[in-house]
């Protein structure tokens, strides 16, 4: 059976949601009261509808005993987002994800019983800035605030070697989780396979060795595993 999911305002945030939703396989039911914004994704998802959020008697009237979540996408319109929140609750939806403005606003979204708030902008800032300063990785993405998954091609050191070889988990007190090869993803990568210079490790450690690693090979030379570039002489 489909999960169901009411997506409530289509905004940048919450129309991607919705049709990001309905392309993975799941009924969406996309609310808002820009009937712009409800045009731009009615044929996206599985029914675009056009009301005022902060109704009380909205979610009621949808019939929610089926939906397995409720995405609170209206920060913007802080009454309307913990009216919708505080409701959702009542009802017994079994998660609720709010996007929030702010921390008075995220505290008070807590207090009312969301499941999980999300700052957007904020987080893709970090991800992007992470992404910046550590340029070997192709994607960066947080976990926790102390942990992170990435991507990163083959460093030229590792290639022809396998992962029993690297043992990457002892050197670099990182996990090796998955690797991809074009459109091929492997999530249970085979230790004894030579690595390419065409694969994408994903990797999933602690923040601080993550970023050791990648100034290790920011400063690595072919066929040194981790070694420095020799210093000029003067």
């Amino acid at each position: 059976m489909k999960k169901q999911f009411i997506v409530l305002g289509l905004g940048g945030f919450g129309a991607s949601v919705a049709v990001t939703l309905q392309q993975l396989g799941c009924d969406v039911v996309a609310v808002d009261m820009d009937i712009e914004r409800v045009n731009e994704v009615a044929d996206l998802v599985t029914y675009a509808m056009q009301a005022d959020i902060g109704n009380p008697d909205l979610l009621p009237s949808l019939g929610l005993n089926n939906f397995d979540g409720v995405v609170v996408a209206v920060a913007e319109d802080m009454e309307a987002s913990i009216m919708a929140t505080l409701v959702a609750k009542e009802i017994g939806i079994p998660r609720v994800l709010c996007k929030a403005r702010d921390d008075r606003h995220a505290a008070v979204l807590r207090k009312i019983g969301a499941d999980t708030i999300v700052f957007p902008e904020v987080e893709m800032g970090k991800r992007i800035a992470k992404n910046l300063l550590s340029a070997n990785f192709a994607d960066w993405i947080s976990l926790s605030p102390d942990y992170s998954v990435v991507e990163i091609r083959t460093p030229s050191y590792w290639v022809g070697k396998t992962l029993k070889e690297l043992d990457v988990r002892r050197s670099h007190e990182v996990n090796v989780v998955g690797i991809k090869e074009g459109d091929r993803v492997e999530i249970t990568p085979n230790p004894d396979v030579p690595l390419t210079e065409d694969m994408i490790l994903m990797l999933i450690g602690s923040n601080e060795t993550l970023e050791k690693l990648s100034r290790r090979i920011l400063t690595a030379v072919p066929g040194g595993c981790g070694k420095k570039s020799a210093s000029r002489k003067k």
